[in-house]
């Protein structure tokens, strides 16, 4: 009876402990994978909390946990280009101000100076990392997801790249057109295309996109394109196609009566705001928004804007204001006249009465200035001077003219 009793219950013992074992397993298995899986490198990057996987508010690996980023300075053509290398994302489109960061909240500040050509963060020169920043703003970056231009003088040149399985393709020159450009310049965050050739601008090392697009030209992504199979699998030495880009449309300069002269103002997070600069940085700023709006060099740059607005510090070779370094510390405005910009109607204006009170004061300072005549005599009437200067005058013409001339001149007095 007893034995007959263990026999009915082993049954549901053995499935009552399915359940617990497979739990078990699980967590084993779960264990076993965590300490597998090392942690990230220290100062790795990561984007959260973004519409893609190439956008989002920027994270730093600091001290074994994931903080974010509340870095002062920032420039599109370093540090967040090799954030969308290092994420292997294309090219940076855009880096934002994001939200204030919570009280409580930690993050960390960090200090580098990247060229652009590095492979993550990690390699740019002189990087600080500081602890927590309260009081500061998230980094919002922007990035193509899956075209980008290699090997340019800018953002906005360089051979075309298209994201394939993983892995970076070019594109041949006889697989795209006009209005695919117009997508991929788009794509990129710049203006419309410049030039379109194969070889422009050197080869790929990588494979050939296998695919041919159809864009009808008004896509925002390159990825809402359609394809088809291409005819020629072929694609000869010479013809990765390379794409020149006009700059953004994100820098104006308004109140001096031209495109070419007044405040600088530059679109940022869909708004025109004032830019500002040091003393000292003006006429390097002033250059590249020349530069930008194709109105030649810079001519002046001259405080007149009281507006605030936030800090740029350029070099000065830049192809684009968002290429130079952005802080949110405030300055005042400025305003900058380019080459090719026809003079203002209120400067001429000014000009010519700082013309006007120049030669008054020139007249002045010569009429009374004092000489060894005067010093002499104590009083001079001014017809006495003006008789004087004629008999100069006389006397110098008799001087230059021959004898002959001037006994003809006697005779006919």
């Amino acid at each position: 009876m007893t034995v007959d009793l263990f026999r009915s219950v082993e049954p549901q013992l053995e499935a009552d402990m399915i359940p617990a074992v497979v739990l078990m397993t699980l967590l084993w298995s779960r264990d076993l994978q965590a300490q597998s899986v090392s942690p990230p490198a220290e100062l790795s990057v990561r984007l959260v909390n973004g519409t893609t996987s190439c956008s989002g508010t920027v994270e730093v690996f600091y001290r074994g946990e994931w903080l974010s980023l509340c870095s002062s300075w920032w420039r599109m053509i370093g540090e967040v280009k090799v954030v969308c290398r290092e994420l292997d994302c294309g090219n940076p489109v855009a880096e934002s101000r994001g939200p204030l960061i919570e009280d409580g909240r930690r993050g960390v500040r960090l200090f580098s100076i990247c060229s652009g050509d590095e492979s993550s963060i990690r390699q740019c020169d002189n990087i600080e990392a500081h602890g927590v920043c309260y009081g500061g703003y998230y980094r919002h970056v922007i990035c193509s997801e899956s075209v980008r231009l290699v090997d340019g003088a800018g953002l906005c040149s360089g051979r075309v790249e298209v994201k394939s399985n993983q892995s970076w393709a070019s594109v041949c020159e006889a697989d795209f057109d006009r209005k695919d450009a117009e997508v991929v310049c788009r794509d990129v965050g710049c203006g419309s295309p410049a030039a379109l050739q194969g070889g422009l601008y050197g080869e790929g090392e990588g494979q050939t996109w296998d695919k041919e697009f159809q864009c009808k030209g008004n896509e925002s992504l390159l990825l809402d394109c359609d394809t088809s199979d291409r005819e020629n699998n072929t694609c000869l030495p010479g013809n990765a196609v390379g794409l020149t880009c006009s700059e953004p449309d994100d820098v104006r300069l308004v109140g001096g009566g031209s495109r070419c002269a007044g405040g600088v103002e530059s679109y940022y997070q869909r708004e025109w705001r004032t830019v500002g600069a040091d003393d000292r940085n003006q006429e390097n700023v002033a250059a590249v928004v020349c530069r930008q709006l194709g109105c030649g060099s810079t001519v002046s740059a001259l405080p007149g804007n009281t507006t605030r607005g936030f800090k740029v510090i350029c070099y000065g070779p830049e192809s684009s204001l968002r290429e130079c370094w952005r802080s949110y510390d405030l300055l005042p405005g400025f305003t900058v006249i380019c080459s090719a910009s026809p003079l203002p109607a209120f400067i001429i204006r000014h000009v010519v009465v700082l013309l006007i009170l120049l030669t008054s004061i020139t007249t002045i300072y010569l009429y009374y200035k004092p000489t060894r005549r005067q010093k002499r005599v104590n009083r001079v009437s001014s017809m006495d001077l003006y008789v004087n200067a004629m008999e100069m005058v006389s006397l110098s013409s008799r001087a230059e003219a021959g004898p002959g001339e001037e006994r003809a001149a006697q005779g006919t007095e």
